[in-house]
């Protein structure tokens, strides 16, 4: 009885100074310069999105933030290096849509998207496009594109970057909830999707803005709809796909960054932190907007929601479309 004050006080000594470690080591955060692993190759606009965002955030944190690019085998080789990083904040992964969809693609991956990560911020959303060569095809509405394909099963040729690329991934969520046809045609890259979109060798695409909107400009191509919550602000005229009947449709080209689990939570709010306020800078603003971007900071926690939705959405959609790589 006597020895228990005494055990009291001191595992009440003990849980102060462990609260006292885990506040310097916030404090002394960053205390070396952050590496943002980026998964792509250098030079793409993943690239420029990265460094626009880096530079802000070492203005704001004290430490250099360094752009490492490993790119490869569709983003896992990068996502696999910060998985085993050190949870201590100074590894990062900019996380882009491939970062969910390769958890169901690829059926031997060394980690788990799911449960290896700790999100930090979503960054942006680019909403995907429904794009139609309108000299192959008549309808000039969601709704009679959709009546269309259903009316000639088998007619229309829809083309994508590549089989379990997000365009393609986007076309068979589309089928799955309307119940339309088409033929998948993969390319290799999106370039020359949309070069034979003009040729007229495919009638459409799920694209981002970048890729067709100068050519939606001339006439020569033509949106039928954005797969976004709300229309967008250069295409006022064109509905969302839930306007046009698909209440839950959605997709979109997403970026957003996350640190190995088990990083402590005071470091994973002072990323958040930098982040959201390098998103918020006009210059910033600016660029991402120049690459057909829409601004979407969040918290830490709406971002695990976020990412929570985005698993459940395309494990489905990959599941029964029986999309698996190598």
């Amino acid at each position: 009885m006597t020895f228990k004050p005494f055990r009291r006080a001191a595992t009440l000594v003990l849980f102060a100074l462990g609260l006292s470690h885990a506040s310097l080591w916030a404090q002394e955060f960053p205390s070396r310069p952050i590496r943002l692993v980026v998964p792509y190759a250098p030079g793409g606009s993943t690239d420029i999105i990265a460094r626009a965002v880096s530079q802000k955030m070492t203005e704001r944190l004290g430490q250099p933030v360094v752009i490492d690019n490993k790119p490869g085998a569709a983003t896992t080789i990068g996502t696999e290096f910060v998985a085993r990083a050190a949870p201590d904040g100074h590894t990062l992964l900019l996380v882009p849509v491939p970062f969910v969809t390769a958890q169901y693609t690829f059926p031997k991956l060394s980690y788990d998207s799911r449960r290896d990560f700790a999100p930090i911020s979503l960054m942006l959303n680019i909403p995907l496009l429904i794009a139609v060569n309108p000299t192959k095809v008549e309808a000039r509405s969601l709704p009679s594109l959709i009546a269309a394909m259903k009316a000639q099963p088998g007619r229309f040729t829809m083309g994508s970057p590549g089989n379990g690329s997000h365009s393609h991934l986007a076309f068979e969520l589309f089928r799955m909830q309307t119940g339309v046809d088409a033929l998948h045609v993969p390319y290799k890259g999106s370039a020359p999707v949309v070069s034979d979109l003009l040729g007229g060798q495919i009638d459409l695409t799920f694209t981002g803005p970048l890729e067709v909107m100068p050519h939606v400009r001339t006439g020569k191509l033509a949106v039928l709809g954005v797969a976004a919550p709300q229309r967008l602000s250069y295409l006022p005229a064109v509905p969302t796909m839930r306007e046009a009947g698909l209440p839950d449709y959605e997709a979109s080209f997403w970026f957003g960054i996350v640190a190995p689990a088990g990083t402590p939570k005071d470091v994973v709010s002072k990323l958040n932190e930098a982040v959201t306020a390098a998103l918020k800078a006009p210059d910033v603003m600016e660029t991402l907007s120049a690459q057909g971007a829409e601004i979407s900071a969040s918290s830490a926690d709406a971002f695990a929601r976020f990412l929570q939705a985005e698993h459940a959405r395309w494990s489905q959609t990959i599941k029964a479309a029986r999309i698996t790589l190598n």
